[in-house]
């Protein structure tokens, strides 16, 4: 199996060399993947590192709207989705003008009584009601979707993004944990998008108590895509990068990490002398275990599959993504 791998990666760089190509691994993906990436980070991080890179092809190992967030922010450049099911459920229970009622038979769903908008509603549904309320869209959103809003927001500046609106009311989609942390947080109404992430809203109340029970010394870091009961019980409310800032700064030794277990790999990997805990073991997302070394390899030798968003969507989608950068 080592022998496996090591002639998987030696073929890799071989081929990353003659394609004159970045591999870009988000934090969740497989440990052996993350290893043989040149960037690991989130996925807007990600895409603005390789917008300044010179490089004809990038290899995004990660979900689908990543890849599509590369192709908006490198269109002279060919991305490449190791796997095309690798997808994002959450990002796909937003639609601009196609509404998907399937998700409500997805593990998981329920809907939030305090929500009024379920994923049976488009986009467009919501801003015909809304007409004054400009639409704040999560990166983890379609190029499409993206195209439709007026800006995006990650999860570690989705307040400052909010705030940095003159409306004194917002849509946010398509994540109603992180739409409702914002809301505690601002001031301002936020119409909120019933969506969620399926790994992170899974996590209730009772998991972080026995949890911390278990490891009364550990820092609690939360993802605010957790629901808001769990977010109540974290120490810290932050993004992945943020998990890792926080880590690598506090003067702690033991945590609980709060989100897919494949960002405890490279926290250990940065902070070889502390200790992490999942908060749950099966905080896992099937889309993002999809691309292996083998698809890796794949990828390059056939150069699939290609991402390429088309100028019609590229151009208003960037928009709502550099109006979000000038700001943060």
């Amino acid at each position: 199996m080592k022998e496996d791998i090591e002639y998987l990666k030696e073929e890799i760089l071989k081929l990353k060399a003659e394609r004159n190509a970045l591999i870009l691994s988000h934090n969740y993906q497989r440990d052996e993947v993350q290893d043989i990436a040149d960037f690991v980070g989130d996925s807007l991080e990600l895409s603005r590192t390789a917008a300044t890179r010179r490089c004809d092809v990038l290899v995004f190992c990660g979900v689908d709207f990543m890849a599509e967030s590369a192709s908006i922010l490198s269109p002279e450049k060919t991305v490449l989705l190791p796997e095309l099911n690798a997808n994002c459920p959450m990002a796909a229970m937003v639609t601009v003008d196609r509404p998907r009622s399937i998700w409500k038979s997805f593990p998981g769903y329920e809907v939030q009584p305090s929500l009024i908008y379920p994923v049976e509603f488009t986009l467009r549904d919501m801003k015909r009601l809304h007409p004054d309320a400009p639409v704040v869209a999560y990166v983890n959103t379609t190029a499409e979707v993206k195209a439709e809003s007026d800006i995006c927001c990650t999860s570690a500046n989705v307040v400052k993004v909010i705030e940095s609106l003159p409306d004194e009311k917002v849509i946010c989609i398509p994540d109603r944990n992180l739409a409702m942390w914002a809301q505690k947080n601002t001031k301002k109404k936020v119409i909120a998008w019933d969506g969620f992430c399926h790994v992170h809203d899974r996590i209730t109340r009772d998991d972080v108590l026995k949890v911390r029970k278990k490891y009364p010394k550990a820092v609690f870091m939360a993802h605010p895509e957790c629901r808001p009961e769990v977010l109540e019980l974290a120490d810290v409310v932050t993004s992945t990068s943020g998990m890792l800032r926080f880590a690598r700064t506090s003067s702690e030794k033991e945590f609980i990490v709060g989100t897919e277990i494949g960002l405890m790999h490279r926290l250990k990997k940065e902070n070889p002398e502390k200790v992490f805990y999942p908060l749950r073991k099966d905080m896992i997302c099937p889309n993002m275990k999809k691309i292996t070394l083998k698809s890796v390899l794949r990828a390059l030798r056939e150069m699939s599959h290609i991402i390429k968003v088309s100028e019609e969507i590229r151009i208003p989608a960037k928009k709502a993504l550099d109006r979000m950068l000038e700001i943060s």
